[in-house]
């Protein structure tokens, strides 16, 4: 099933006292008719996965997430965070590696839109593209970096390794976990400070679901222009508030976080799915309101755009 072509996730969990299978292809998850299994097996399956990926899972450590070969991720849980049986989630990235040009001809903007992009990528505008799960970031993300210089040397820094670029100068760094003894773990803080060595023009931080946005705020300050991240947001309205949640976790109050966020991503690109294809379906800048707080304002191409030298005094 992993083979067929147009596979997004494919879901396997401990229903009802059998393992049970379900597959996205672009549609949602839609239930494999006819096909079951035991919980053993599904338990037995969760953790070989992830013991291929590296790490360990069993019921003292019931989650785990791992990248396996070129980009498909895994992620398991066991009982009794489970409550019934086993579950797991694995992500197939697609195949091809589609370029903006591409995307764009399958409906993803208009031509207004795309040469917005196209200039905010050659004037190193820091981008933060946000969307529900499976919208696209990833793959827009990706193919943005694309269309950098490819003199440029980007440095990625992941969770889990999933961008995949065409660009031929690109360094992918991925954050380890402790190992069952304790040891061995490295943040993406830690691997910020080593990217910052490695002489980047560009610097991406991968999706951030936590504190780690405070991580992202900094990649995107150091003065290395032209940088990205992604973050989930059901809509663009919502983001502010998704930002705060998680600025929140990293230690930011409100105010603090709005500094930040406005000094550091001068366009949110936001993307919903359309039959099965990412879309955009809004774009804005950030900016502090009048109470203080993180706000939307319009997006670069509305606006004058705003020197790089006012931006570095501004953060």
């Amino acid at each position: 099933m992993l083979d067929r072509p147009g596979l997004r996730d494919l879901l396997l969990q401990v229903a009802e006292g059998a393992g049970a299978l379900w597959l996205d292809e672009g549609a949602g998850p839609r239930r494999v008719p006819g096909w079951r299994s035991t919980p053993e097996a599904v338990h037995r399956l969760a953790t070989a996965l992830i013991a291929v990926g590296g790490r360990h899972l069993d019921e003292l450590r019931p989650c785990a997430d791992v990248r396996i070969g070129d980009g498909i991720r895994v992620h398991a849980v066991l009982p009794p965070v489970a409550v019934g049986g086993a579950a797991v989630s694995v992500r197939v990235p697609r195949l091809e590696r589609p370029s903006f040009s591409e995307l764009v001809r399958r409906g993803l903007c208009g031509a207004a839109a795309a040469s917005v992009l196209r200039r905010a990528v050659r004037e190193r505008r820091n981008l933060l593209i946000t969307g529900g799960t499976g919208s696209g970031k990833t793959t827009l993300l990706a193919a943005l970096l694309d269309l950098a210089d490819p003199g440029e040397r980007i440095i990625t820094i992941e969770d889990l390794a999933e961008l995949r670029l065409r660009h031929p100068h690109v360094v992918a760094l991925e954050a380890r976990p402790a190992s069952a003894e304790g040891v061995g773990r490295v943040t993406l803080d830690e691997l910020l400070r080593e990217a910052l060595r490695m002489r980047p023009d560009r610097i991406v931080l991968g999706e951030c679901r936590g504190a780690e946005l405070g991580t992202l705020f900094a990649a995107l300050n150091t003065g290395h222009d032209g940088g990205a991240g992604t973050v989930h947001a059901s809509r663009i309205a919502e983001v502010p508030a998704r930002l705060e949640a998680l600025g929140a976790l990293a230690g930011l109050d409100r105010s603090a976080l709005a500094r930040q966020a406005v000094a550091a991503v001068d366009l949110v690109v936001h993307l919903s799915r359309a039959q099965g294809r990412p879309r955009i379906s809004g774009a804005a800048s950030l900016r502090i309101g009048q109470d203080g707080t993180l706000a939307l304002g319009p997006p670069l191409g509305a606006q004058r755009p705003r020197p790089r030298a006012a931006h570095a005094h501004a953060a």
